[in-house]
């Protein structure tokens, strides 16, 4: 009797999945495509003398930008050698040597 009127139409029943997926996009995906895009962007305007901080923690000054790569000048004699991936932000002050 109720049998066929409880299991409804498929559009019904994928409606609420559908509607979770939306919510997911907008609260998930989208903000980080968002930040990564503004990531990107602050990586490839590095130029010498940007103070910046890496994944690892390290603070320092841009001394050198190459393809890949950037040399990071983390005290008077000492400079590394980073990826640009591991350049995680840009540093105001006095954060950096």
């Amino acid at each position: 009797m109720g049998g066929e009127a409880a299991a409804g139409s498929p559009f019904g029943m994928m409606l609420p999945l559908l509607m979770v997926l939306a919510v997911f996009y907008f609260i998930v995906i989208l903000p980080a495509k968002k930040q990564q895009k503004k990531k990107d962007a602050m990586v490839a305007a590095l130029k010498k003398g940007d103070r910046v901080v890496t994944s690892g923690g390290i603070h320092g000054t841009v001394t050198n930008v190459e393809t890949d790569t950037v040399m990071v000048k983390v005290s008077e004699n000492t400079k590394i050698r980073v990826s640009k991936g591991a350049v995680t932000g840009m540093v105001d002050g006095e954060g950096a040597p």
